[in-house]
């Protein structure tokens, strides 16, 4: 286990500095130079070249590689090229609003998307199925922009000015915050509990047809126990591996849910950053997903023994 732990470790290093070099140049072959972005339309030539020079972006284009690649390992993202501003403390002050939208719906969409996509299969073509069949239809149908309007229009509407106050900007620890929370995580979650529930609906038809459950039901265990301590934790496994992936996407792509409901976030943060062209801000952000992806894929193939004692890490 500790030499499968260290392997993933040193692929994801490799897989970080693939992406930053990729974003890196990317970036820099931009059909709108950074000093035009951030100069504007009516900067003359002197600050133009003004603008480069302070950013550091009139040197050669190794030597701007080696002195991004050379921070990384201290964990130095740069600068903000639009207010000089750390990289590492715009995202740490972006990142906490994220993470509890991110893992607030996650809980929503994983805990009902496994509800009911167990219903739906241990109740296979039946009023349930059918209902569950129409949810996820409704859900995979209805964009996650959709559902956050729908919800801050019914809920703003019902509420009124106390509905408006619920959604303002604020900073992740003042009061009011977990309240103003719940209906971004739920616009959030809906889209994907229905996806997850289609995942676990077809991984339970598959796991209930193995000759082990059918042993287990000959034995005459009851259905709730054959269902959850036997087909469940077989099916989980494309489940969590979903999961996994899912996690560590979201946190920069949560960009029209936190514009929705005003919240500052890393997806708002990023938002700001494509249109000011602050290159710096949005390696780090990528360099971020990455990472989260990779450490989320990890710590599922290592928890794979734990659900299927069949799997095996070589």
């Amino acid at each position: 286990m500790a030499r499968f732990a260290v392997r993933r470790l040193l692929y994801a290093a490799a897989v970080l500095w693939l992406v930053a070099t990729l974003t890196f140049l990317v970036l820099r072959v931009s059909p709108v130079p950074v000093e035009r972005l951030i100069g504007g339309p009516r900067a003359d030539a002197g600050t133009l070249e003004q603008i480069r020079r302070n950013l550091g972006l009139d040197r050669p284009l190794l030597v701007q590689y080696w002195r991004f690649l050379s921070r990384l390992p201290r964990g130095d993202l740069g600068e903000s090229y639009v207010n000089g501003t750390p990289v590492t403390a715009l995202i740490g002050a972006r990142l906490p609003t994220t993470l509890c939208l991110v893992s607030g719906a996650a809980v929503l969409w994983f805990a009902g998307g496994v509800a009911t996509g167990v219903t739906g299969a241990s109740r296979a073509r039946g009023p349930w199925d059918r209902a569950v069949t129409v949810f996820v239809l409704a859900g995979l149908s209805t964009p996650p922009f959709v559902m956050a309007l729908a919800l801050l229009s019914l809920f703003t509407a019902g509420l009124g000015a106390g509905g408006v106050h619920l959604f303002e900007a604020g900073p992740p620890l003042q009061e009011h915050f977990l309240r103003r929370m719940v209906l971004p995580c739920f616009a959030l979650a809906f889209l994907m509990m229905a996806a997850y529930t289609r995942l676990t609906r077809a991984a339970m038809l598959d796991v209930l047809d193995e000759d082990y459950v059918r042993t287990a039901r000959a034995k005459g265990l009851p259905e709730r126990r054959v269902v959850g301590g036997h087909a469940l934790r077989a099916a989980l496994t494309p489940v969590v591996t979903q999961l996994g992936i899912d996690l560590g996407a979201l946190i920069g792509s949560t960009i029209v849910t936190e514009k929705v409901f005003g919240l500052q976030g890393v997806g708002q943060l990023v938002y700001q950053s494509i249109a000011d062209g602050d290159a710096p801000v949005i390696i780090g952000v990528t360099l971020l997903v990455t990472f989260s992806v990779t450490v989320a894929n990890l710590l599922v193939d290592i928890g794979y023994a734990v659900l299927d004692p069949r799997v095996r890490l070589s």
